[in-house]
């Protein structure tokens, strides 16, 4: 349903003045789904390296069980980056005007559809007498 153009002016008008906020700017900002991805796949580079790091050192002073653990921090941080970089491009979370939201996942380009995707196609196509 549209707005009126008195709605429209106020949601202009608060729009306006919460774009001003800097307080509210930089909560936006903070939820970002962006932000916090790109933040996950450098603490993860980062664990990829300090993983590196105890694998070389286990490994120079002939210690296995360092070198062990390196190797299994260093796993578990590229599997973290991994995860972090598909969750960033999935087209499930958008940034709109500043803030998240989700967006549904029909329509997505290259991909197969999901069991629940297939389950809530079938259900709209089912025949009217079943409802």
């Amino acid at each position: 349903m549209p707005l009126s153009e008195h709605e429209q002016r106020l949601f202009e008008q608060i729009e306006r003045s919460l774009a001003e906020d800097p307080k509210f700017a930089s909560a936006v900002r903070a939820s970002d789904p962006r932000f916090h991805a790109r933040r996950r796949l450098l603490v993860a580079a980062g664990l990829i390296i300090a993983g590196l790091a105890l694998l070389v050192y286990g490994a120079v002073i002939k210690t296995p069980p360092l070198a062990v653990a390196g190797f299994v921090v260093m796993l578990a941080s590229a599997a973290f980056a991994v995860q972090s970089h598909r969750r960033a491009q999935s087209p499930d979370l958008h940034v709109v005007g500043g803030t998240a939201s989700r967006r549904r996942s029909r329509g997505r380009a290259g991909r197969r559809p999901g069991f629940l995707d297939r389950m809530e196609d079938r259900w709209r196509q089912r025949p009217e007498g079943h409802r």
